[in-house]
């Protein structure tokens, strides 16, 4: 049985990938075109009009505005800093903070004495532990530098003492700071 087909057909030219091909590139070019417009378009929209306003910081000094914290840092009667709280809505329209210069029996308020009326508990943060604690370090990674230097000829031995010094670096990297003092600080109470 033999099947026969008649007609026409165009097998010369381009096959279906290049014609493809031909198509997206077509709408790459168009895209590009569509995106130069708008590009100029935005161009001459901002080329009459000055640079639009940014956000600037203003210190409180030049505003001439009283800061708007609800915090403040003062002295107690000993002599000591304290934070003190300014509530908002306790204050008046002048501006002024009645609760904050006299208590209710017309006395001024003892600093820190909270709600209960209790005395303000002082508290003293001692960081010598860490800081013994990362002067050893820091001694022995110049220790493990001396070493290094005077084995030269050894290099098992060097690689051996390179690998402490880069974990005692790394620790001395880790504890340096700021907030590991903090973590790591003892707090004592100061008897009054």
């Amino acid at each position: 049985m033999a099947m026969q087909i008649h007609g026409n057909y165009d097998h010369s030219g381009t096959d279906y990938a290049e014609r493809v091909k031909e198509k997206q590139a077509d709408q790459r070019a168009e895209k590009v075109k569509e995106a130069e417009k708008t590009e100029k378009a935005a161009e001459e929209k901002n080329s009459g009009r000055l640079s639009e306003p940014k956000d600037e910081y203003i210190s409180s000094e030049k505003s001439g505005h009283k800061p708007t914290g609800l915090y403040r840092v003062g002295q107690d009667e000993n002599g000591y800093r304290k934070i003190f709280f300014d509530d908002p809505k306790a204050g008046h329209a002048n501006g002024k903070n009645d609760r904050s210069e006299k208590s209710e029996d017309g006395k001024a308020p003892k600093a820190g004495g909270g709600s209960q009326g209790k005395p303000a508990e002082k508290c003293v943060t001692n960081t010598d532990k860490v800081d013994r604690e990362l002067k050893k370090l820091k001694e022995k990674k110049q220790q493990l530098k001396q070493q290094i230097q005077s084995a030269s000829g050894d290099e098992k031995k060097i690689r051996e003492l390179e690998k402490k010094l880069a974990q005692v670096e790394n620790e001395l990297s880790q504890k340096d700071n700021d907030t590991y003092r903090r973590q790591n600080a003892s707090v004592s109470e100061v008897p009054q």
